[in-house]
């Protein structure tokens, strides 16, 4: 779907499933989404990723490096609100690289390439991405994207109970240039 340099960005396959799985079900890759889980959870975001990709014509896709055809995390861009809160239409940018990957420039060469994409396949005012304040890599990422902080998007994630801190998004945003 989107070739960069070193990676394909393409939609999910059943067969990701379990390789998704071990690469992204460890403590320190799970540490800011309230630890390891279980396969079934990860099943079901890619269930929820292919869904949207059929819907939409775009989700999280899954990051593949070009040269070995290692799956290396997930990166894309997707309508990723959730009702109730200020971002429920949001073209929202995001990612997951595996731990093996860190380092290397993975995740913004991969979100480059989606944010690219959001510009040249859809009209959004903007894009937008969230986590929470202690992942200082994830909002690294987004100011050297260029991303800028959205006080007034913040919110609590829904499938976290209230006061849960692994809840508590922030939101930053980068505008459409005219």
């Amino acid at each position: 779907m989107i070739e960069t340099g070193r990676l394909l960005l393409r939609p999910w396959r059943e067969a990701d499933k379990p390789g998704f799985h071990a690469l992204v079900n460890t403590p320190a890759m799970m540490a800011h989404f309230g630890g390891p889980t279980t396969r079934e959870k990860h099943d079901l975001l890619i269930d929820r990723q292919m869904a949207l990709q059929a819907r939409d014509g775009h989700c999280m896709w899954a990051v593949e490096k070009r040269d070995s055809g290692e799956l290396a995390g997930v990166c894309g861009v997707r309508i990723g609100g959730h009702a109730g809160t200020p971002v429920p239409e949001e073209l929202e940018v995001g990612w997951r690289i595996g731990e093996a990957h860190w380092g290397q420039g993975i995740a913004r060469e991969a979100a480059q390439a989606s944010i690219a994409w959001g510009w040249a396949n859809t009209s959004r005012p903007r894009i937008s991405a969230w986590t929470v304040i202690g992942n200082t890599s994830s909002w690294g990422l987004m100011v050297r994207l260029g991303m800028a902080r959205r006080t007034d998007l913040d919110f609590h994630h829904p499938d976290y109970a209230a006061g849960d801190p692994f809840g508590a998004m922030i939101v930053y945003a980068i505008e459409r240039s005219a």
